[in-house]
């Protein structure tokens, strides 16, 4: 016993019932009913009509008890370390008090402070003796540094 589908809703079509149509271009098509018959000739869309399978199908309707709801994935947090600080330098900050990191922050720019005064105080110093010994030798700073000379002509 060969069970057919119906050509516009998807339903069975069992021995002895329905009807057949051939197109023009030699395609068959099977309708369970006049009613399905007739929606297919005004060029009914079968996704539109409620009650067709091909409906049911696009709007997920009645599937719910055979599957499952699908499961989403929950996303897992990794920590990976950021460049110029590993992962347990990175682990260490958090845990640490506000207080200890405000502590170790003045201190740091304390230091800063120090160190950039340091260097202050060193490029004064090379300046003036750069300037003591230009001085001496009766050459500028530009000239020093390298800089072009004007040449005055000797003839006109």
């Amino acid at each position: 016993m060969k069970i057919e589908v119906d050509s516009f809703s998807g339903s069975k079509i069992y021995p002895g019932r329905g009807t057949l149509f051939v197109r023009g271009d030699s395609k068959i098509f099977r309708f369970q009913s006049s009613k399905s018959a007739s929606l297919f000739h005004q060029r009914k869309n079968p996704r539109r009509i409620s009650w067709t399978v091909l409906y049911r199908r696009h709007h997920k309707k009645g599937i719910s008890e055979e599957t499952s709801k699908k499961r989403s994935r929950k996303t897992v947090k990794h920590q990976r370390a950021i460049v110029g600080a590993s992962l347990e330098l990175i682990k260490e900050r958090r845990s640490q008090k506000p207080s200890e990191r405000k502590a170790t922050r003045e201190a740091k720019l304390q230091k800063d402070k120090e160190a950039k005064k340091n260097a202050k105080a060193q490029r004064k110093a090379e300046k003036a003796k750069s300037a003591a010994q230009g001085a001496k030798s009766g050459v500028s700073k530009q000239q020093q540094k390298g800089a072009f000379q004007k040449v005055h002509a000797t003839s006109r």
